[in-house]
């Protein structure tokens, strides 16, 4: 018997426009070739929820019983939160407008306690039907046929039948047949609806649909497959003849097998007689794709048998996972798979949905340590997380953290989705953090830093599962090198930071390298992520100099490299560089002045000196080119000048005799003084010798020149030009003027204190003699000859005790 077409439903996707589904929810709504699909995204807690058909006749709630009978198939993931929905096309309440058939759905859920009603529309336009469709859903069995016959020899023998066809449904009658081709009592439609069987004559096809498990459908095994079978026919009687309709469904309820990565599901080819050689098309949550598509994609398609066999990789794209967790990681997928088989003539076509899931599968997580000792910090990945897995906390050698991390958190995790749907978690902390462990290793001779680490998953409805891995890294211990620069202004130390430059600390002479001892000193420094540089300008503290001469001088600087557990020198680096420079001044912390000076500029012009002195004729330079001489003398001698006003200063001058002026009639020259803060020089009132803790500060001081042969009438004040040897660089200053010459005999004072300002000595009255208060002959002498006359050019102030005139 051959058959007619009529059509059907198809539309890929449509979009969930005008839904009222709130935002937590993701719908989606699709017209497949045989049904239409709803489905949501639901929070994973909320599980009182149902359904409802819709038609013109009222509202239909779909019960686990009626959406079998009715056409409806409703599957639940609960640990997913998703919910699909099917509807076949020819479900109880679709209706038919025109070439178009349109579903009519309400979701109802319980938010807060309140039934919340969604209304869910869609409208699917028609492709072709087969003469004959079987549909296999995971909940019913349904077969349609074409409701008009063309197998009659003519179109007289259709037209005879024409009005049995017609005839209502309430006219024909139903009966189910056994295994022995025995035959049950027949009954009309009304009784078979009670039963749960539904037939219907609707849209040109004749419909009967039944849930599995009904009493008059037996199982068998085919192949060794188990397969249940309905078999029905429903016949009308007209006159003297009768019509006979065949209904004949038979579906695989194979639950699959798992085996070497694969879920194989199996179905008999020969279920139905005209079914003969079938094409195959298959395909995971209805998208469905020609067979050789499918093996692309992995998927196993084979004929043993005379039976259909569809393997799925247990990790095809488009399945489902459960994590478990229990004594270690387990997994389970779970695959709607959904099967055309199509007859060669096309006349017959049997779609089956089935949902198949595998054992529960050993799951391992991956890990990596990526750390690279160079970077100075570990690098931990974990992989391979199922996404339905979360990581809730994190044990770092034994001090437990949650997750996420407080922003201020010394380490960080990161976490990343991976396209097989699992996720990477990334741990980075610095060898120098706190936590990890450390200590030195002899048979590495290397610094060891370990870190243990703990993560906790968590998946709902398992118990935690806790995954510990352990991670080392070997840092070389040797002490970092500086490298070292000479510029005309100073020495440059650069350092390209490592990681384990937290080891170590750095210093200049006893002092740690610090930000405040580089500001008190005058250095200038940058310290970056990558590199450390230190500039240290000629003559700040620190410099060591030596082959000191007019053509210039060696200097030479020191940075210590220090353990930074033991502050024991492990190494150092020295720099240094030869200077040039026509003036020059070095105060050293042992009292010694020496200083390169150019008189050019108080020499009248044309002039050329025979000798150079200080203010002790006796004190001659040590080297002279020109008008340029060099000194090198104890700062307390050669009748030097002392000055206590918070600092103490040394000062002498350089003097020059010219042919035509006698030395006695020249105070023209260069001052040269040394200042020496007076905190440092606490052994300077208890030991005979010059002690500083610091070098002092030099300066020279330029008189100006005067005409050439013109002497002043008085000795007045005149202005001074200065050269400062300061924590930078030279500077000019202008001081007031001492008077040297014609001074009496050097003095020697007593004090009475060492770490404070001396008592008062002595003391000015009104009529301007100085009076003796108090002297100590114990006390050490103040190792420094005065040379200014009394009571004129040198005062020590203390606030509490008065003033010292000498």
């Amino acid at each position: 018997m051959t058959f007619s077409f009529c059509w059907v439903v198809f539309l890929s996707v449509w979009a969930v426009a005008g839904c009222d589904l709130p935002a937590e929810g993701v719908l989606q709504m699709e017209c497949h070739d045989s049904y239409f699909m709803i489905a949501i995204d639901l929070p994973v807690a909320e599980q009182d929820f149902h359904f409802e058909a819709v038609d013109g006749t009222g509202v239909y709630p779909l019960t686990e019983q009626y959406a079998a009978e009715c056409g409806y198939s409703i599957n639940v993931l609960p640990f997913l939160g998703y919910v699909e929905l099917r509807a076949s096309y020819l479900s109880c309440h679709t209706e038919k407008k025109g070439h178009l058939f349109e579903f009519k759905m309400n979701l109802i859920r319980n938010v807060e306690g309140k039934m919340v009603t969604h209304a869910l529309n869609r409208t699917c336009s028609p492709l072709p039907w087969s003469p004959r469709e079987v549909f296999c859903e995971v909940n019913y069995m349904e077969v349609t046929v074409q409701h008009e016959p063309t197998c009659l020899p003519g179109t007289n023998d259709w037209n005879t039948l024409r009005p049995v066809y017609a005839s209502p449904v309430s006219d024909w009658q139903f009966a189910l047949h056994k295994p022995d081709d025995q035959q049950l009592q027949p009954m009309n439609i009304t009784e078979a609806r009670k039963q749960g069987y539904v037939v219907e004559l609707m849209y040109g096809r004749i419909l009967f649909r039944t849930p599995y498990g009904q009493p008059d459908s037996y199982s068998t095994e085919v192949n060794g497959v188990p397969v249940e079978v309905v078999h029905a026919s429903i016949f009308s009687r007209q006159s003297w003849f009768v019509v006979m309709v065949d209904l004949f469904a038979a579906c695989s309820m194979s639950q699959g097998s798992f085996a070497g990565g694969y879920l194989t599901w199996k179905m008999p080819e020969a279920l139905y007689s005209s079914q003969g050689s079938m094409q195959v098309s298959l395909g995971l949550n209805g998208d469905l794709v020609k067979q050789e598509v499918a093996e692309q994609r992995g998927f196993v398609v084979n004929v043993d048998n005379s039976t259909l066999e569809i393997s799925i990789p247990y990790k095809a794209k488009g399945g489902f996972r459960k994590s478990h967790a229990s004594g270690g990681i387990f997994v389970f997928y779970i695959f709607n798979l959904y099967v055309k088989q199509v007859s060669m003539g096309g006349e017959t076509v049997v779609r089956s949905y089935r949902t198949l899931d595998t054992p529960l599968l050993p799951h391992l997580l991956v890990e990596e340590d990526k750390t690279v000792p160079q970077e100075g910090m570990f690098t931990v990945f974990l992989g391979n997380v199922p996404d339905d897995m979360e990581l809730t906390s994190i044990q770092l050698n034994g001090q437990q953290f949650k997750l996420p991390l407080p922003s201020d958190s010394t380490f960080m995790i990161t976490e990343e989705a991976q396209p097989d749907n699992t996720y990477s978690y990334t741990l980075k902390m610095l060898f120098s953090d706190p936590l990890v462990v450390q200590e030195f290793s002899k048979e590495h001779a290397a610094m060891l830093h370990q870190l243990n680490i703990n993560y906790t998953l968590t998946v709902p409805g398992s118990e935690p599962y806790h995954y510990t891995t352990s991670v080392t890294a070997l840092l070389d211990v040797s002490p970092p090198v500086f490298e070292a620069n000479c510029t005309a202004s100073g020495i440059t130390f650069k350092l390209a930071h490592q990681p384990s430059d937290y080891l170590w600390e750095f210093g200049i002479g006893t002092d740690l390298l610090t930000m405040e001892l580089v500001t008190r000193r005058g250095y200038t420094m940058s310290n970056d992520s990558q590199t450390l540089v230190l500039t240290a300008p000629l003559f700040t503290h620190g410099y060591d100099y030596r082959d000191v001469s007019l053509r210039g001088f060696y200097g030479t600087f020191e940075i210590l490299v220090r353990d930074g557990d033991t502050s024991k020198v492990r190494a150092s680096t020295v720099k240094t560089c030869f200077f040039e420079s026509r003036e020059y001044i070095m105060c050293s912390t042992d009292g010694m002045m020496t200083v390169a000076a150019d008189l050019s500029g108080v020499i009248p012009s044309g002039q050329m000196p025979v000798n150079f002195h200080l203010y002790n004729k006796l004190c001659v330079p040590n080297e002279v080119n020109g008008t340029r001489v060099l000194f090198s003398i104890p700062v307390n001698s050669c009748g030097s000048v002392v000055k206590l006003r918070g600092n103490v200063t040394y000062r002498n001058k350089i003097f020059y005799t010219l042919n035509n002026f006698p030395s006695d009639d020249n105070d023209k020259g260069v001052t040269v003084q040394c200042s020496y803060p007076l905190h440092g020089l606490s052994r300077l009132f208890s030991v005979y010798r010059f002690e500083s803790d610091t070098e002092g500060k030099g300066t020279i001081i330029h008189d100006v020149q005067t005409t050439p042969g013109v002497t002043p009438t008085e000795p007045t004040p005149e202005p001074k030009t200065t050269t400062t040897t300061t924590t930078a660089a030279p500077q000019k200053t202008i001081i007031p003027n001492y008077l040297p010459a014609h001074h009496p005999p050097a003095h020697y004072i007593r004090v009475t204190r060492v770490h404070s300002l001396p008592n008062v000595f002595y003391r000015e009255n009104r009529s301007g003699r100085a009076a003796h208060v108090q002297q100590n002959r114990s006390a050490p002498l103040l190792h420094a000859a005065v040379r200014a006359p009394p009571w004129r050019s040198c005062t020590l102030s203390h606030p509490s005790r008065g003033s010292l005139l000498y």
